[in-house]
Formats: structure tokens, sequence, C-alpha cells
């Protein structure tokens, strides 16, 4: 269901149903299944920013809330209902945009719960993913736990990720993506942290950072669409 204002309204389960946004240039190539971070829901200037750079390229972009922040924030739903939310949001940028080849991801949290439900096998037809700032540990806590499923995950990924992010420490998250060879490639933002903000003293402002990262995500959407 479509609301006035253009938001999209869709089923997760029996229980839960959450919103959408639909952000589709004519003519676009490809459509990106975006989910947000766990502190933030889909209307945060940088998701809502990000959609708009998509569309200047040409990517349509999907963006969706989790039934915790849909309830107004809190604790995140498990791992379980938010893999399903994922599995759902896909299905409904399908069908919104039948003909486009879908890719999906997100923002940290988002990101991690699209990889659990792509390695669970909840999303098949998704041709890849694409991680903004995937957190592979809390900060403080360097580990690489967080990144044991993503050998069961088959499509192409890519990781845009801040050398300076504190949910992922390079000398960790390297060797990650190295391991995971061919299917995976890693994109560094230099100096920027989780957030991808950069220090003034790099002389690059926000809307540098943020073009970067579009540029970048529509270039690998090329890439995977032209083999």
């Amino acid at each position: 269901m479509t609301s006035k204002d253009g938001t999209v309204t869709f089923a997760v389960d029996a229980e839960r149903t959450v919103s959408g946004i639909l952000d589709a240039p004519r003519g676009a190539r490809a459509l990106y299944v975006l989910a947000h971070g766990a502190g933030a829901g889909m209307r945060h200037p940088f998701l809502a920013t990000f959609a708009a750079l998509l569309d200047e390229r040409g990517i349509a972009c999907f963006r969706y809330q989790f039934p915790y922040m849909e309830k107004g924030g809190g604790r995140p739903d498990t791992p379980k209902v938010a893999e399903a939310t994922v599995a759902a949001a896909v299905a409904e940028a399908q069908r919104l945009k039948p003909k486009l080849p879908v890719f999906a991801g997100g923002k940290s949290f988002g990101g991690r719960m699209t990889s659990q439900a792509a390695a669970n096998g909840l999303i098949p037809d998704v041709r890849g993913l694409a991680f903004l700032g995937f957190p592979l540990h809390p900060p403080g806590a360097p580990s690489d736990a967080r990144a044991a499923h993503l050998a069961s995950v088959s499509v192409p990924m890519l990781f845009l990720q801040g050398t300076k992010d504190e949910f992922a420490q390079l000398d960790l998250l390297q060797p990650v993506v190295k391991k995971l060879g061919r299917k995976a490639r890693l994109h560094l933002i230099e100096a920027a942290n989780h957030s991808f903000r950069v220090p003034a003293k790099t002389g690059r402002k926000e809307a540098d950072v943020m073009a970067e990262l579009a540029d970048t995500l529509a270039a690998w959407i090329d890439g995977i669409l032209a083999k």
C-alpha cells in the first residue's frame, strides 16, 4: 500500500508491518535495497542523501524500516526478525520494480543483517551486496567473529569503509575481505570514521565523501551488470 506522501507499507510477517521509500529515476538500470543502521531510521539525512545521489547516477533506491524503528526506536530486532525484514523489503522492491536487477545492503547494522539474510538463503535473487560501513565488531572490542557467515554468501560483495572506522579495524577487516577472494572488494575512504565523516584538515567536504561512495557503488553495480 502506498500513502499520499509516497511511503510504501508492506508486511514482514503476520504480526509486523513496516514502511519504505522508493527513489526511482526514469530509466534506472538497477535497484539498491538500503537498510538503515541501528540508531537511525530510513529518513536519516545520510540515507536520504545517498539515495538522492544514486538517483542522479541512474540507480533506484528502496529504503525501509526495521520493525523496532517503525515503532519509534529502542532495542534492535532479533536477527531472525531483522533478516525476515530484509527478505520482505527485497520482495517489495522487486514488486515495485520487477524489471530491474536488485542489489541490497545497508548502513552498519542494516548491512550486517542483509549479509546474514543472504547467507541464510533468504534473498536468492539479489545480484550483489554493498555495505556502508560493515560493523565487524563493537568499538573497543576487536574481533572478526561477525564475519564468519560471509563465507556462505555466494554473490559479489562491496565493502565501503572508512580507514578510521571504529567498528572495523583494518588489520582485521582486510584479511576478512582477502579470504573471501574475488567475490569481495574493499573500497577505503581515507580518514573517514564509521559515519563517513572526515577531519577538516583533509580538505574534503561531506559532499565529496558522499559522491565517492555513490560513484563507487554505481561503478561496482555496472561492472556486475556488464558480465
